[in-house]
């Protein structure tokens, strides 16, 4: 390595023993890359995918047999009964507002039970402001139920709401956020769908699964989760997909958030795929590989990091729900040049220098580290952290684990520079 980047022997040693450290978890997500790898393939041979359908349409889109022939494969591995795919989406924002939208109406209450929801939903909701075309401005009415202490999720309020009180949607964010919460695994998301189903059998429940696609062998949606939404720039993109996201659930509901995305009785019948379906075809199938390259970066983080006296949330031995790694650094100076440690191990715009800054959705400066081919690509190797107490950082993505592996090397020498 060291005929590339020049790394102090510190960093080396701990590194080597974190990897030493990191063999049994590495192991399990080899077996559940294979598991989730040989499902999308007969996901794809399921669907009769050929390289015809990759050239896309035009216009309306009418008759464009690889759209949905994406919305196939996606429903196979999501073990959905329907699901919407497509580039239009610009953002799992958008994907999740679309969702929103298609379920909730004048009246309905949604109910979050995992605490307050990431950032840039709270301006859908409503939640600190009354943006116009919000939720909250069309008379969609909100409550959560609180995490617990520990950041875990609270299943005894959970039971004392839903026995009085019978909401239209129980919605479910899978990953943390900002949050030093743990991210929810497929048991968790099981016990919140059983204890729903049981007292509330007409919610729909509806899950952010951003970060979240084949972390397990389980989907979401085999255990009770009736409508998903996630990004094509996360997991289930591949780092291959430009943009776009996916909706993915029951087919009534699926049916919604199409007239939602195009129009009332038009739906999923329209909308040109352009160039893009060779890419979000491609992005698909290699999802489970990159995934899993993604995880072992974080698992390795999570060790080095441990072996240099920091705090790290999962531990590199904890079962996990997502690709995110949360690193407790405790000062800015940290943040930053973690940060740029992680920019200089990019493939695209290494030189650059990472700085705290405004973000539209974020009511603190951000620093982010991201030289990406897709522009905020976190499925590449990437950074972020909120200027503001505790001073964690969050880090996820690698298109493969020894480029993933040198960025958290690189991010561990600039911060412990600082000492």
């Amino acid at each position: 390595m060291n005929k590339f980047y020049d790394i102090d022997s510190r960093i080396l040693l701990a590194s080597q023993k974190a990897t030493d450290m990191c063999r049994e978890a590495f192991e399990y997500i080899d077996d559940v890359r294979n598991y989730n790898q040989l499902k999308m393939l007969k996901a794809f041979q399921n669907a009769r995918i050929s390289e015809s359908m990759f050239g896309g349409s035009s216009g309306y889109g009418y008759g464009d047999r690889g759209r949905d022939a994406l919305n196939e494969v996606y429903s196979y591995v999501f073990d959905a009964e329907d699901s919407l795919v497509s580039h239009n989406f610009v953002s799992g924002t958008h994907a999740l507002t679309v969702a929103l939208f298609a379920v909730l109406r004048p009246g309905d209450t949604m109910l979050c039970v995992t605490g307050a929801p990431y950032d840039t939903l709270r301006g859908t909701i409503g939640i600190d402001s009354n943006f116009s075309g919000s939720l909250k401005d069309f008379g969609v009415k909100y409550e959560q139920v609180d995490l617990t202490e520990d950041g875990g999720v609270d299943f005894a309020a959970i039971e004392k709401v839903l026995s009085t009180h019978k909401p239209k949607m129980v919605y479910i964010q899978r990953s943390r956020g900002y949050e030093l919460r743990p991210s929810l695994r497929y048991d968790e998301i099981k016990k919140i769908c059983d204890i729903s189903k049981r007292l509330s059998p007409e919610s729909v429940i509806m899950l952010d699964n951003c970060y979240g696609e084949y972390v397990e062998y389980e989907t979401p949606l085999s255990c009770g989760v009736d409508l998903m939404a996630g990004s094509m720039i996360k997991n289930p993109g591949g780092g291959i997909a430009r943009t776009g996201g996916y909706i993915t659930g029951r087919a009534d509901l699926v049916e919604q958030a199409s007239f939602r995305l195009s129009t009332p009785g038009t739906g999923k019948e329209v909308g040109a795929t352009l160039d893009m379906l060779r890419e979000l075809f491609m992005g698909a199938y290699n999802a489970p590989q990159i995934t899993a390259s993604a995880l072992k970066t974080a698992v390795f983080s999570a060790a080095l990091f441990e072996l240099l006296g920091y705090g790290v949330t999962p531990k590199y031995s904890e079962k996990r729900g997502d690709i995110i790694q949360v690193i407790e650094l405790g000062g800015e100076r940290e943040l930053v040049e973690f940060c740029r440690g992680i920019q200089g191990a990019a493939p695209v715009d290494s030189f650059v220098v990472p700085e705290p800054s405004e973000m539209p959705g974020y009511d603190s400066k951000v620093v982010m580290a991201s030289g990406s081919f897709s522009l905020g690509s976190s499925i590449e190797l990437s950074a972020d952290a909120p200027i503001r107490p505790p001073f964690a950082v969050w880090f996820q993505g690698a298109h493969n684990y020894d480029a993933g592996k040198l960025g958290i090397m690189l991010a561990a020498q600039r911060v412990e520079n600082l000492k």
